[in-house]
């Protein structure tokens, strides 16, 4: 269902919203002019074509940079990321890098947006600008009209004094404010972020490339991470569960040949024996399935299922979990690992004497984070847990950071995707 006021469900998202439009002519202007510059200098030295060379490379340059500028600012003020398409220079020396430059129609595409943008940002800039200011003149009209020369407002053929006539300016503003400015101001960024988007970011075509790569790259650790639960849970009930069970049977053969050759008190001491082997077995097997999928996380959620796992840390930690809505059970399941594992590198190797964890949704992604006051130096190639961890979120399409300068403290970031 249509809601006009939508665009002041987030005021800040708006405010964000209205700085990227009316910052964009400034930025626009400048690219536009170094770039046309640029443009018309090295096609005048065309004629010369060695003094054209350096003014082209310089061209390509600048207009790499400014690409970066307004990608970057695109993502800090609308949230959106647009990928980069250019390829990495492969050719070595200036002057083949040069040729691989102008070859390359990603960064001819690159230049094509610095001079496009302008006439689309000024007109932006001019619409939201009228919009805003329209309507916020027009909404405070009966507090000044009379401090107008001739007490009076002037529009083409109407004159509105003090009265009804300002009042309904007032309305009229109050309406702009409320509607067609922030409408206005929504429609504008959309077709810059449009031109953008078709100029800066990557084509169709790209763009199923990266989706086939990434989904390969998820997959293959997907099956990774499958194969190393496998052989852990094979080697904790080799190590564990099996050798009990074993125990346990050969308690109980020599128990029953005590018991058929009369000996009742050498063989009731062994079925205790046996007795303690079979609960300690037990022990070893409810962990085990707690390990591969905890109930207490599918009846109530990551919250009681990680204070559960804060409680057995042996060191303190304070948990922040932050989440109105459940998340998919795929990553629910993985974010309850990810603090597990962490939290078990924290108490093995990290020496610290406290850590937290937080978690919280930020749009369409999970976020953790588990930091520690210990030692630092985590390395993901040393077996301390964190290739496993990266082979599990990338499965999910998460991304996962690690911050630990020797010294510390240890900070590791994981993004999960689970959906708007």
């Amino acid at each position: 269902m249509f809601n006009p006021l939508r665009p002041w469900r987030h005021p800040l998202r708006l405010l964000r919203t209205i700085g990227f439009v009316l910052t964009s002519v400034p930025v626009a202007a400048i690219a536009f002019g170094t770039t046309v510059a640029l443009l018309a200098t090295a096609g005048g030295l065309l004629v010369t074509f060695i003094l054209a060379l350096p003014i082209a490379w310089l061209l390509f340059v600048v207009s790499r940079a400014m690409g970066h500028v307004e990608r970057s600012r695109v993502d800090a003020l609308m949230d959106v990321r647009i990928a980069d398409p250019v390829p990495r220079l492969q050719a070595k020396g200036w002057l083949r890098r040069l040729g691989e430059r102008v070859r390359t129609g990603t960064r001819w595409k690159e230049v094509g947006f610095h001079v496009a943008r302008l006439p689309v940002d000024v007109v932006s800039f001019a619409l939201v600008n009228a919009a805003w200011c329209g309507s916020l003149a027009l909404m405070f009209l009966p507090a000044y009209v009379n401090e107008l020369p001739g007490d009076s407002a002037k529009f083409w053929f109407f004159e509105i004094t003090e009265g009804g006539g300002a009042a309904l300016c007032a309305v009229t503003g109050v309406v702009g404010v409320l509607l067609i400015a922030p409408w206005i101001t929504v429609g504008m960024s959309r077709t810059q972020l449009a031109l953008a988007k078709a100029l800066l970011g990557p084509s169709a075509e790209q763009e199923h490339v990266a989706q086939v790569t990434q989904l390969e790259t998820s997959r293959v650790a997907a099956v990774d991470s499958a194969e190393a639960e496998r052989r852990r849970i094979e080697r904790d009930l080799h190590d564990g569960a099996q050798q009990r069970l074993v125990a346990l049977a050969a308690n109980l053969g020599a128990a029953r040949e005590k018991l058929e050759h009369d000996d009742v008190e050498e063989g009731r001491t062994m079925v205790v024996v046996a007795h303690e082997e079979a609960k300690a077995a037990l022990r070893e097997i409810r962990d085990l399935v707690r390990g591969i999928h905890p109930v207490i996380l599918e009846d109530r959620g990551l919250d009681a299922a990680l204070s559960a796992v804060v409680a057995r840390s042996p060191i303190p930690v304070s948990l922040d979990v932050a989440i109105t809505q459940r998340p998919p059970a795929a990553v629910e399941s993985a974010a309850y690992f990810v603090v597990q594992e962490a939290l078990t590198n924290v108490a093995r190797h990290a020496m610290a004497t406290k850590a937290f964890v937080s978690i919280a949704r930020a749009g369409d992604r999970l976020v953790i984070e588990v930091r520690d006051d210990g030692v630092g130096g985590a390395d993901a190639t040393k077996g301390t847990g964190l290739a496993g961890l990266r082979d599990r979120v990338a499965g999910l399409g998460g991304s996962i950071y690690v911050i630990s300068p020797p010294g510390g403290p240890t900070t590791i970031s994981v993004e999960l995707p689970c959906g708007s």
